[in-house]
């Protein structure tokens, strides 16, 4: 499976907890050919969700859950491992208003999701 975005745009990684079934997203974007971790959303303070200290600031989200923004974190290589989940955990990447569904593509499969600077 291949799917090009438009370098220096944003993209995010959205699906639903395991557990809760609540919203997930993480959001990416390129700085100086380096995918980097932006902000994260997450729907509450779940078991395993939650401010990490140094890492971002938390902001309450309109219409409820909450961002953690300004995490700036480099992902590695430019490479992001994923096992894509199924139908339920619906992965997907939503880039310019448009979602591109993982789970009906490679639902239970791993993928690596990189960027070609």
């Amino acid at each position: 499976m291949s799917l090009q975005i438009p370098a220096g745009d944003a993209w995010c990684l959205v699906w639903n907890h395991s557990v809760t079934g609540g919203r997930v997203a993480d959001c990416f974007v390129t700085r100086a050919g380096q995918m980097v971790l932006d902000r994260s959303y997450l729907h509450d303070y779940a078991a395993g969700l939650g401010e990490v200290p140094g890492r971002g600031q938390v902001r309450p989200a309109a219409g409820g859950g909450y961002w953690i923004e300004g995490i700036d974190e480099p992902i590695p290589g430019n490479r992001l491992p994923l096992r894509v989940g199924r139908a339920s955990t619906d992965h997907r990447l939503q880039v310019d208003g448009t979602d591109h569904d993982l789970s009906a593509r490679a639902a239970g499969r791993r993928v690596t999701l990189h960027l070609i600077p």
